[in-house]
Parts: structure tokens; sequence; C-alpha cells
């Protein structure tokens, strides 16, 4: 295990304090777009994560009332349409491990978001696992709109898992941007904040699962994303032994003293 404490990516903005890391991207100028080093450096912080003992919660906030525009019109687009089919590959392949990296990082991942979402932006909120937005916030899987196919990093298998099979065919059909209110009534978002407090509010959330316990937060994160290929037969065989392993942390020990002592129990992940 390592500490990440003291990382300083390049790429993005990193902040970390009580066991919870904030990312944000770092060109508020022009709505924080995603470069090719931005992804990548996003990748490889995201597969760091399961190793950093000090890391139990990450909050991916928004930068200068935006969260991200997606992937940047000069820097990588432009190159894009000059590239040949196997560096194409490459590069798509790339994007989609940075959703596997976030899903596999064992590290509940909170996404704040203000402003724009769009494109590889919105793609980073459904890799989340809860989103919180303000009323004037907007995502948009706009890849229909450049041309592009709605597949793009997991999008098509994702997304209607969260908000259902229609909804998710219409915003990746047409590009339509999703309002705060009507992402707020199909799940997409667990709730709405001023701009304000919205981070605030985040912080809050993510304090409380950091402080919670640790090692089952990451097993209940590897169960979400694993049982979605799963039988209903494995998954309850695969909830067993997960809840098996869990009954023997001092963290479950812990929790019981403190009940029959009626304390509060204060978890330590392990």
């Amino acid at each position: 295990m390592t500490d990440m404490a003291g990382f300083a990516p390049k790429h993005f903005q990193w902040q970390a304090a009580d066991g919870v890391a904030t990312i944000r991207l770092n060109r508020p100028d022009r709505k924080n777009p995603l470069t090719f080093d931005s992804y990548a450096e996003l990748r490889d912080t995201f597969r760091a994560l399961p190793y950093a003992s000090d890391i139990h919660a990450v909050v991916f906030a928004s930068n200068g009332g935006n969260f991200c525009s997606g992937g940047d019109v000069h820097d990588i687009i432009g190159p894009l349409v000059a590239m040949e089919m196997k560096d194409l590959l490459a590069f798509t392949r790339m994007t989609g491990d940075l959703v596997k990296a976030m899903l596999h990082c064992t590290k509940p991942v909170i996404a704040a978001v203000d402003g724009i979402a769009a494109g590889a932006g919105a793609i980073i909120t459904m890799a989340s696992d809860l989103r919180l937005a303000t009323p004037e916030a907007k995502c948009a899987f706009l890849f229909n709109r450049v041309g592009l196919a709605g597949a793009d990093m997991g999008a098509c298998a994702m997304l209607p898992r969260i908000i259902g099979q229609g909804r998710a065919a219409e915003l990746l059909y047409t590009g339509r941007a999703m309002g705060a209110e009507e992402g707020l009534a199909w799940g997409y978002w667990n709730a709405l904040h001023p701009a304000e407090s919205l981070e605030a509010e985040a912080m809050k959330l993510a304090g409380r699962i950091a402080a919670g316990p640790t090692f089952a937060n990451g097993i209940t994160k590897t169960q979400l994303n694993q049982e979605w290929n799963m039988s209903l037969d494995q998954a309850i065989e695969s909830e067993a032994q997960a809840q098996a392993i869990c009954m023997q942390t001092k963290d479950f020990e812990r929790a019981y003293h403190a009940f029959v002592a009626k304390e509060k129990p204060v978890f330590a992940g392990d």
C-alpha cells in the first residue's frame, strides 16, 4: 500500500485531506476540456488508487463554473481526424481504460457537476458512483452531434442501467443535453444543490463514506460492478463470499462492541 496525499499530477489539480481526494480539471477558461495527457494521467491515477491506503473516497469536482467540456477540439479532435485506424483504436481503448480504472479503483467516486458535462465529461459523471449537480448543470452525451456513435467509453452499457433503455437511447441518438431537473427525475443525479454549496455537500458525502468501513465499501463497489454480468444465483453466492470476508474484519467486530456499549462505532478500515 502507498500514500497518495502528496501526489502532484501534471495535468489536473489534486487535493487530499481526511481520506478524501479532490480532482479538478484545470482549464476553466475553456470549460475544462480533456487532452491526450490528462486522459492518460487520470487513467493512471485511478489505477493507482486501489493501493492508496490514505484515500477512501474521491470527489471529481467542477472548476470555474463547469465540469468538463469533453475532448479538446484542437488538442484531440483535430489530431484524431488525421490518424490511421490503428492509432484511433489505441486512443479509444485508452479512453475506455479511464472508465475501467474508475470502476475498479475500489474507492467510491462522487461527481460534483456545475455547468457543462459534455462528451467524455458526461462519461466521467456516468462512471462515478454518486452524482451531485447544480440546477444549472447540463449533461450531454453529444457524440452523435459530431458524427460519432453513442457507443463511447461504455455509454451503451452503463447509461441504460442508470436511467433506463429508452431514455438512454434518446440521449445517445440525439446528443441533446439532459437538464438537471430532468436528470434528477430520471435518477441520474442523486441530488441537486446550489452552486455555492455543491462542493461542500459533495465533501460532506465523501467524508461520511470515508469515515465508514472503508474495506467493506471497497467490497460494495466491486460487487456493484461485477454483478452486472452475473445470474441471480451467482450474485447471491458472490455476495455470501464477500460478506463472509467482511465479517473477518476488525471493523465488523468494532461495530458489534459499539452496539453493545450503545456507542457509535469508529471504523479504521481493517
